[in-house]
């Protein structure tokens, strides 16, 4: 083989490309990270968007999966400054009239809280929740025959259910509201197959991890992860934009934690014809309109619960939040969107000045989109928590073109790398034997538009380098973490 400047190359400081540059480090590698930005992170950043003193996270705020993830449980983060905390409650989802549904770091509890459906919530969510250390890896990476079988088909014959076909047996609001909530958080119609997979996931992590946020904000996992990396004697270099191939320097492998936009206009010359019309085709699915307040006292929602959660979905209904995202998908604008809120100062002081607090909030929107939701964003949360709007000191917004220019990989505004529908789920972003190869050999895709997908867990970047390893060098690919 002949002697080139770095063993691999990376792209992008996402969540995925800093895995794959930690895990090709840690088999003795050298390797060179690239970041366009003058901060690492990806969607892990935070800055203050309002006011000083007020730390906003800019895209992920809440991290089930980072603390739940197989890669990231391995490698030694608390000892470079890793820090997560844990709300009382992982979420909540308020009702009209005072109540809300609540998520409970105890499966027992929230099975009790959801009276009448407590026994069908058991039967939905506790086989995963009570199994995840054995199904996680293979629920967070490409399809291929599972090591326990008979655990992940009991998960995939509930998985594949449409989300709103699924929420029809919960008999209360509640139960109800709380599993649209969850569903929606795969950012297309309810009525779509594999809709119930993304609730049956993030209830279960409820109870695996609870929904913790890290002390400082989310900029402390990239620099946790970044730190590790250059103690291994990775580099980084960072201002530093990549919009060809002749721009980076030679290695044997190159992974890239990009979209399949940004890869056909850095390396489509070198890929086949067929490789570029796929990649090409690949849908991007809705965008996001995001909020970030600083605010002179904590939101007063009416249903105690939601002020003990660190996550508060708002939507009301099964109904109201199916409505609401088939609008979206149509390519219109709902006048009550759904709205997932997070408020990490109630926990984390560090996030604002003394009896000061943040809130942070995004609502889908179609993709592209410019309109202004902050109005129907605010309307929303005005709902469940009245005076709300009395304690804004200052506020910050993003439309979905904003996001695509603060962080390009967001197409449109879509923060889940493309859309996870059932045609894009496992085959994402071509159909390929692997979907971390590409059509020219040595460079490789680790970015959120493989699977598993859009998420805080790194899982992309551990498969894509995985499949580097095996091919470059010959390695053990079940020892690449």
């Amino acid at each position: 083989m002949l002697k080139k400047e770095y063993d691999a190359v990376v792209v992008g400081s996402g969540p995925n490309g800093l895995a794959a540059a930690i895990c090709l480090q840690r088999r003795g590698l050298q390797v060179l990270l690239l970041e366009g930005k003058e901060t690492l992170g990806g969607g892990m950043r935070s800055a203050a968007l309002t006011l000083p003193g007020f730390v906003h996270d800019i895209c992920s705020a809440i991290h089930p999966l980072a603390a739940a993830s197989p890669l990231f449980s391995q490698w030694p983060l608390q000892a470079h400054g890793l820090e997560f905390v844990y709300p009382p409650l992982a979420a909540a989802h308020p009702l009209e009239g005072g109540r809300a549904a609540v998520l409970h770091p105890s499966l027992e509890e929230t099975v009790d809280r959801l009276g009448k459906d407590g026994p069908l919530y058991r039967r939905l969510v506790a086989p995963l929740a009570k199994n995840w250390e054995a199904l996680g890896s293979a629920l967070l990476g490409p399809l291929r025959f599972p090591e326990h079988p008979l655990g992940m088909a009991r998960f995939g014959l509930k998985a594949l259910w449409p989300a709103s076909w699924l929420g029809r047996l919960f008999r209360t609001p509640e139960g109800r509201g709380l599993w649209a909530g969850m569903a929606a958080h795969s950012i297309q119609p309810l009525s779509n197959a594999t809709t119930s997979a993304i609730a049956l996931v993030l209830l279960a992590l409820g109870h695996v991890a609870n929904w913790p946020m890290p002390r400082g904000g989310a900029q402390q996992i990239a620099t946790a992860l970044a730190d590790y990396f250059v103690s291994l004697g990775g580099k980084i270099e960072t201002g530093v934009w990549v919009r060809s191939l002749d721009q980076l320097p030679s290695a044997h492998a190159l992974l890239l934690d990009v979209s399949p936009r940004q890869l056909l206009q850095i390396a489509g010359p070198r890929f086949t014809p067929l490789y570029q019309k796929q990649l090409a085709r690949y849908r991007y699915g809705m965008g996001v309109f995001k909020l970030d307040w600083a605010l002179d006292g904590p939101i007063p929602f009416s249903a105690p619960e939601c002020r003990q959660a660190g996550t508060v979905h708002l939507g009301n209904s099964l109904e109201e939040i199916a409505a609401g995202e088939a609008q979206i998908w149509k390519g219109r604008h709902p006048r009550r969107p759904y709205v997932l809120l997070a408020q990490q100062s109630l926990f984390d002081g560090s996030r604002a000045p003394k009896r000061k607090h943040t809130a942070w909030a995004y609502c889908h929107v179609p993709n592209g989109s410019t309109v202004d939701m902050t109005e129907r964003i605010e309307r929303q949360v005005e709902r469940f928590a009245p005076g709300f709007r009395d304690l804004i000191l200052a506020r910050h917004s993003f439309n979905a073109l904003e996001m695509e220019a603060y962080n390009p990989n967001y197409i449109g505004g879509d923060i889940n790398g493309g859309a996870m529908d059932i045609t894009q789920l496992f085959t994402r972003p071509a159909l390929r034997l692997s979907p971390y190869t590409t059509a020219a050999r040595g460079i490789y895709l680790c970015s959120s538009s493989t699977p598993p997908g859009g998420g805080v867990h790194g899982m992309c970047g551990y498969h894509a380098a995985k499949q580097a390893l095996k091919e470059i060098w010959g390695l053990d690919e079940n020892s690449a973490g």
